[in-house]
């Protein structure tokens, strides 16, 4: 089962999902022993597609480390905190992360998109 760590020691996940905003970007750091990497696919491929049948999903993307790291990037953009929210906390959602190899450690946290002037929009 994944060990789950705050990306953000000051607001943790369960203070964001109390929030009410929307669109938010979901950003979760997987990091994983490299012998265990076909199976954080596994597990992550079968949770994305639980989350892919939620109300609210818009879609995700998985990144992997370059030059040999076992690091994992999952961008995942939601409609609102309270679709994520309801998605995340569903049981069978719950029941799937213990799929994930116990080398796995995953570091949900939550975005809103900012606007910078000539380079971003919100």
């Amino acid at each position: 089962m994944a060990r789950i760590e705050e990306l953000d020691r000051i607001s943790t996940l369960a203070d964001q999902m109390q929030t009410d905003e929307g669109p938010v970007v979901l950003i979760n750091l997987f990091t994983v022993d490299a012998k265990d990497e076909a199976a954080l696919l596994k597990a992550w491929a079968h949770d994305a597609d639980f989350m892919k049948s939620q109300p609210g999903y818009i879609s995700t993307q998985l990144h992997k480390g370059i030059a040999g790291s076992s690091t994992f990037v999952n961008y995942a953009i939601w409609l609102d905190v309270k679709s994520f929210c309801e998605a995340f906390t569903h049981p069978e959602f719950q029941r799937r992360i213990s799929d994930y190899p116990d080398s796995a450690v995953a570091r949900p946290h939550l975005f809103r998109k900012l606007a910078v002037d000539n380079h971003c929009v919100a």
